[in-house]
């Protein structure tokens, strides 16, 4: 068959026939300059493709990027995850009381494994609320700090839970509530167990109130934990009146600036007694290990200290045995454990000097009043001062919404210090020292009525003395 410019040398490819027509002269003409050339008809060049032919050619596939799944991932089951961080949290805060516990055995010649663990094992259930009953009689004074080391992995461990469930930022607080109860339930469980194995000879256990303690604490820290692991905080707070929202924010800062300064009186008092500390721990002839244990007990116990300063500040006091009592303008004690945390007590009732004591509360509480003016102002991204995005540029809070809020938190600080109060206190064996801390009812009054009316003084002299800054403008980029 004779060629032709379509199928050039009989060639049944259509890409041999491309080429052959891009390869054909085609001819010009010269175009005066200055006129505009007229349109050429349009000429498209004709490409006849065989079906065939492009069949039988050989077919690379080429990767591509897989888009990504509209399906959520799908969480781990509830159970497991549930089951793995709470045993986690258990472990994380038992390890450490029973390696501590069992280091100072072993220093006084009073090693082994298991007596080890069943000291830390008494010692942990005593920082959850759980009273051991000795032969000198029942020891009920949990060490704070290690309750606080316990609300901490609970709030991780739900948390975690949240997340492992895929309930992160969800904002359902169905699932908070569900993933705290289940840690709480679980918690409680190894409570059981735990006192279970503990009772018996020498360490007296009440399996109930171990599974009750612990349940408590289980869902109460994991549920802080779940409720901001969920942003289910953001929906209840779009559920609350305004003024009860700020009222209880403000309430719990004003009852914690109240436990600072509790605490920075505390601290300072010990530090000025540190001589009169040292003696203490000299005096007792155990050893480097016992003295260290002594001095673990006593940072164990530091956060009650610091909330018994707190009742002290606010005059109720406390009460370091039967009959005892601890106040500005009071100071009847008997015999006293020699132990270091207390050389930090007053030597008598304090003069009209020491009553100046008294406005450390209050200035705590207008600080959190001071805050409530200025988050208001200028929102909760900026409480001390405007910046950009911050709305400094809104009108000035109004008077009822500062004053039904700071009514709201005298409430809020006083049920606050009230539970720390009760927490902080308990008995230490039979006889006179089965009566010590703070009484929870006088402090907690107390403390609503300071924190209410320093709030409103702080918020009111806020909103008064204190003029809205407006944000520095942005520097322009040259």
């Amino acid at each position: 068959m004779p060629s032709t410019t379509d199928r050039p040398g009989g060639s049944e490819d259509p890409f041999a026939v491309a080429e052959a027509l891009q390869s054909v002269v085609r001819d010009t003409e010269e175009v005066p300059v200055g006129e505009p050339p007229e349109p050429a008809p349009e000429a498209r060049d004709t490409v006849i493709v065989d079906d065939a032919v492009l069949g039988r050619r050989e077919t690379v596939r080429v990767p591509t990027q897989r888009r990504p799944s509209e399906r959520r991932p799908r969480g781990a089951p509830l159970p497991v995850a549930v089951a793995f961080a709470t045993l986690w949290a258990a472990a994380l805060t038992y390890l450490p009381v029973a390696a501590a516990l069992g280091l100072a055995r072993t220093l006084e010649g009073q090693g082994g494994l298991a007596g080890a663990a069943h000291a830390g094992a008494a010692a942990w259930l005593l920082g959850h609320g759980v009273s051991i009953g000795t032969s000198i009689g029942s020891l009920g004074l949990m060490p704070m700090l290690l309750t606080g080391l316990v609300l901490w992995r609970l709030n991780r461990a739900g948390l975690h839970v949240t997340r492992a469930i895929g309930a992160r930022r969800s904002g359902s607080i169905g699932s908070a509530l569900l993933v705290a109860l289940c840690v709480g339930a679980t918690y409680a469980g190894i409570g059981a167990l735990t006192a279970h194995f503990t009772d018996g000879r020498g360490t007296e256990v009440s399996t109930a109130k171990a599974a009750s303690d612990f349940l408590l604490l289980g869902v109460l820290g994991a549920l802080i934990g779940s409720l901001r692991g969920s942003d289910s905080v953001t929906t209840l707070a779009r559920r609350v009146p305004s003024a009860l929202r700020h009222g209880v924010r403000t309430g719990l800062v004003a009852g914690l600036l109240m436990v600072g300064a509790g605490a920075a009186v505390g601290g300072l008092s010990v530090a000025l007694g540190g001589g009169d500390a040292a003696k203490i721990i000299a005096a007792y002839h155990t050893g480097v290990a016992g003295q260290a244990g002594i001095t673990l007990i006593s940072v164990a116990y530091a956060a009650n200290a610091a909330i018994w300063a707190t009742a002290y500040l606010l005059g109720p006091g406390f009460a370091l045995g039967v009959g005892s009592s601890i106040r500005l303008t009071e100071f009847a004690v008997g015999d006293l454990p020699t132990l270091p945390l207390l050389a930090g007590l007053p030597n008598g009732p304090q003069g009209s000097g020491g009553t100046l004591l008294l406005a450390l509360p209050v200035v705590a509480g207008a600080v959190a009043g001071w805050g409530l003016t200025q988050r208001l102002r200028y929102g909760r991204a900026h409480a001390w001062g405007p910046g950009r995005g911050s709305a400094a540029d809104a009108p000035e809070p109004a008077w009822s919404l500062l004053i039904g809020a700071g009514v709201l938190a005298g409430p809020v600080a006083g049920l606050l210090l009230g539970a720390l109060a009760w927490c902080s206190g308990g008995p230490v064996g039979g006889g006179r020292l089965a009566e010590i801390g703070p009484e929870a009812v006088p402090v907690g009054l107390v403390a609503m009525i300071v924190a209410a009316i320093s709030v409103i003084v702080g918020a009111s002299a806020a909103r008064i003395f204190s003029t809205p800054r407006r944000p520095a403008p942005a520097k322009s980029r040259r």
